[in-house]
């Protein structure tokens, strides 16, 4: 029995699942029963395809949340090829003050009441990082593929480029003009770090970067090598330790270095983590933060100034690349025809 489908829309969750029979398992056949629609309307609102009202689309996807409705993945995939399912590859990391939480959570907000599904794939940083890429392109277990992490040229992306497959990189590489990206512009933030530094009178720079075989850290020595100069700054980039090392190893090195050159007056950090053991090997030594020694950082959790009020910080909004991200491999499964998306967030530098 066709149904009214203003009065629909005015139940709520309760309602709509009071309307499934007993032991049903809620199928698109429910929804049309409900809805009053047919089955192949209800596929294609769900698909989101484009010649189903953006109200009808609305309405079949609130009776499917309320009723719990899950699509059958093998029958998705016999039916379109696809699985509707876009992959996040994260390294597992032991830190609790990373950006995969934030760049996992704002992924998937910008893929709720869309056909797409979010799955995260830890790999571990002493596995090959193909594998985990490798694993879903031949199993087909999804659509496209999001990781970050890169490399300039990083065997990931050029696996995926050579078999077709849609992905989208938190970072670049040499071949970006190839595929998307999004990137926060490192180089600039050094620069700005050193011209707010060089104002307080700072001239010792100590620096705890990202590991050297990573994009971003390349990023990040070319804006030491070409701003220092130029403001009459001398650096040291940390040879033994890096961002990726346990918070203790990073403190250790930093006390290390403070002992054995007193003449350091800023440490310039790519993460909250660093920041943090930094401050606290300032601290032991009996030196005062924001008085004979700057920590100058960037952070993706907005904390660290209720840590300490002296440190200096720029925020990078994961949530942002997270969203941009989503909608990148998206426009690549749903209209491949268009440009690739690709963006460079410039930070501005603001005096301190």
């Amino acid at each position: 029995m066709k149904r009214n489908s203003a009065k629909i829309e005015n139940l709520s969750a309760e309602e709509l699942r009071q309307l499934v029979l007993p032991g049903e398992r809620p199928t698109q056949k429910t929804i049309s029963r409900i809805s009053g629609l047919a089955v192949a309307t209800v596929s294609r609102a769900l698909g989101d395809a484009p010649d189903i009202g953006q109200s009808t689309k609305e309405m079949v996807r609130s009776i499917a949340d309320a009723i719990g409705y899950v699509p059958n993945r093998a029958g998705v995939r016999l039916r379109t090829g696809r699985t509707n399912v876009i992959t996040l590859v994260v390294p597992a990391e032991g830190e609790v003050i990373n950006n995969s939480a934030k760049l996992t959570n704002s992924i998937a907000l910008e893929l709720r009441g869309t056909p797409f599904h979010l799955n995260a794939l830890p790999w571990f940083p002493d596995e090959d990082s193909l594998r985990p890429i490798k694993y879903i392109v031949e199993t087909h277990s999804a659509d496209a593929v999001i990781f970050n992490m890169t490399e300039p040229r990083d065997q990931r992306v050029e696996y995926l480029l050579k078999h077709g497959f849609p992905f989208a990189t938190h970072g670049r590489t040499e071949w970006c003009d190839k595929h998307a990206y999004y990137d926060y512009d490192n180089q600039a933030f050094v620069c700005a770090a050193l011209k707010n530094l060089a104002a307080r009178g700072r001239k010792n720079i100590h620096a705890i970067l990202p590991p050297a075989n990573q994009n971003y850290a390349q990023d990040m020595i070319r804006g030491l090598e070409e701003t220092a100069p130029k403001l009459g700054l001398a650096y040291r980039i940390a040879q033994n330790v890096d961002s990726d090392r346990s918070s203790d190893a990073i403190r250790h090195w930093i006390t290390h270095r403070l002992t054995h050159s007193p003449d350091i007056d800023a440490i310039l950090c790519s993460s909250s983590k660093v920041a943090i053991a930094a401050i606290v090997a300032i601290e032991q030594q009996g030196l005062s933060l924001g008085e004979s020694i700057d920590v100058y950082t960037k952070e993706v959790i907005p904390l660290l100034k209720m840590f300490r009020e002296d440190i200096i910080v720029e925020f990078e909004d994961v949530s942002h690349a997270g969203s941009f991200l989503a909608k990148a491999v998206m426009r690549q499964l749903l209209h491949p025809d268009q440009p690739l998306m690709q963006h460079l967030e410039i930070p501005v530098a603001t005096p301190r």
